[in-house]
């Protein structure tokens, strides 16, 4: 494809990554991750994806997309800024991970993806492809860095320099010829403050995570009964963890996000209020009706309050806030 044409089609792609108001859009050529796999392979050997077998699955799709997408020629990484307005954490000894205020964001961003091919179906004609949003064995952060958006940061997420840590990754894989974005430096520096910080020493060295120690998967992925070693170490946090990104400088630079799908529902904000006091069954179903933190099923977050309240507060304010016995263990 000439040169011209190839510039062309990038543009386009900006710009309608501009349009839909992504908060950041690089292009990486389509090509088997000869760098990643290695490491990929070491940390599944360590054991460090605790339960989540499916990160063992698909292990060549995951590093070369082509097997995903036939024909397959470059990746369309986007960012979409998630920081909220107002941290809720600050509200309640009990704590989520601010992507999970609002509307689950598989749904919000999926929407803007299919809408995105197929405005650049309208642009430049026939473009095969899919879109992934967290949803398939994509190695989202190795695209984000080769296409420039940003470097893995010593807490394993992308850092980018304009705006820090709190957006969703997603991607467009595509059989059209685009103009490759370059990979950016490191700004991490000696900063160690994500590892210094977390509480369950789940960074183990810089740029390596033992997931099965984080308590976001302990949270969320765990189905199982908490491990009482991490008792006293999940400083409130009863579905995710952010507490890497919030000590991390570059996220000085967060702004709050424009998504109104994102906002916090007026019940989930009385529920925080309420330090989760009336978080029954019910009560979880409806406020969470089309949020992340469905994935934990009313039994999970339940497991997960009881276990932060017998460890982490008072025994008077863990009696306020854990559910009836009987739900917890339903």
């Amino acid at each position: 494809m000439p040169d011209a044409l190839v510039h062309r089609h990038t543009e386009q792609v900006k710009k309608i990554a501009r349009d839909l108001q992504f908060s950041f859009c690089g292009i990486a050529q389509a090509e088997f991750l000869d760098t990643e796999a290695p490491r990929l392979e070491a940390w599944l050997k360590r054991g460090y994806q605790g339960r989540m077998a499916y990160l063992e699955n698909h292990f060549d799709k995951r590093l070369d997309p082509r097997l995903l997408v036939p024909g397959a020629k470059s990746v369309v990484s986007l960012g979409y800024n998630y920081f909220p307005p107002r941290n809720l954490a600050a509200d309640s000894h009990l704590k989520i991970a601010k992507y999970a205020y609002g509307e689950d964001y598989h749904h919000v961003i999926k929407e803007r993806l299919f809408l995105f091919l197929n405005r650049l179906r309208e642009a430049v004609g026939q473009v095969e492809g899919r879109v992934f949003v967290d949803s398939a064995p994509v190695h989202e952060r190795a695209w984000a860095q080769r296409a420039g958006n940003g470097w893995i940061g010593k807490n394993s997420l992308l850092l980018n320099r304009q705006m820090g840590s709190f957006f969703f990754l997603a991607e467009l894989i595509i059989d059209l010829d685009l103009m490759a974005d370059g990979p950016i430096a490191d700004y991490c520096g000696t900063c160690t403050a994500c590892q210094d910080a977390c509480p369950t020493d789940a960074i183990t060295e810089p740029y390596v995570v033992d997931a099965s120690r984080c308590i976001s998967y302990l949270t969320i992925e765990l189905k199982e009964a908490i491990p009482p070693d991490f008792r006293g170490s999940m400083e409130g946090w009863v579905f995710g963890c952010d507490i890497c990104q919030d000590v991390c400088p570059w996220n000085r630079f967060a702004t709050p996000h424009r998504e109104t799908r994102f906002l916090p529902s007026a019940e989930l904000e009385q529920l925080v209020a309420s330090n989760y006091r009336e978080l029954t069954e019910e009560v979880f179903e409806r406020v969470f009706k089309n949020s992340a933190v469905q994935r934990t099923r009313w039994q999970g977050i339940a497991r997960n309050i009881q276990f932060v309240n017998c460890t982490d507060v008072a025994p008077d304010k863990a009696t306020d806030a854990t559910p009836e016995p009987d739900a917890a263990n339903g």
